[in-house]
C-alpha cells in the first residue's frame, strides 16, 4: 500500500514538525488533519531526513505499539515492537518477518518545518 492509500493522508505541503524535534532517534508522531490522524515515523539515516508511515505490514499494528525503541543496535533497521519484523532504515525494505516494507513518506524542510513532500 502507498501511503497516500491511508484515509487519512495528509496533502503534500502539510506541516509536521519543527525540523529541530527530530534528533538521532525516531520520532513517532500524528499528523493530523480534516482527514484524520496519520501515523509517521521520522528519523535522520544516512545524512538525510526520512520518513514511514508507523504501521507494520504484517498487522497494521505501529511499529512503537509495545515499545519506542525502534533502531537495532547496529543501526541499520528498524524494529516492530509487536512481533519483531525487521526493516531497512534507509529504504524500508523488510529484512526479516514481514512479506513488504515500510511506506516511505516524502517529507522536505521549508523554513526549519518538516512538511509532507509532493
Amino acid at each position: 500500500m502507498a501511503w497516500t492509500d491511508y484515509s487519512s493522508a495528509p496533502a503534500p505541503g502539510t506541516p509536521v514538525c519543527k525540523a529541530a524535534q527530530v534528533g538521532c532517534g525516531v520520532l513517532s508522531l500524528s499528523v493530523t488533519t480534516g482527514r484524520g490522524a496519520f501515523p509517521l515515523l521520522l528519523l535522520r539515516a544516512g545524512g538525510d531526513l526520512r520518513a514511514y508511515v508507523n504501521a507494520c505490514p504484517h498487522q497494521y499494528l505501529p511499529l512503537d505499539y509495545r515499545s519506542d525503541r525502534l533502531v537495532s543496535a547496529d543501526g541499520t533497521m528498524l524494529m516492530c515492537s509487536a512481533h519483531g519484523a525487521r526493516f531497512d532504515i534507509l529504504t524500508g525494505a523488510a529484512v526479516a518477518g514481514a512479506d513488504c516494507g515500510l511506506d516511505p513518506v516524502p517529507v522536505a524542510v521549508v523554513d526549519g518545518t518538516v512538511v509532507i513532500g509532493g
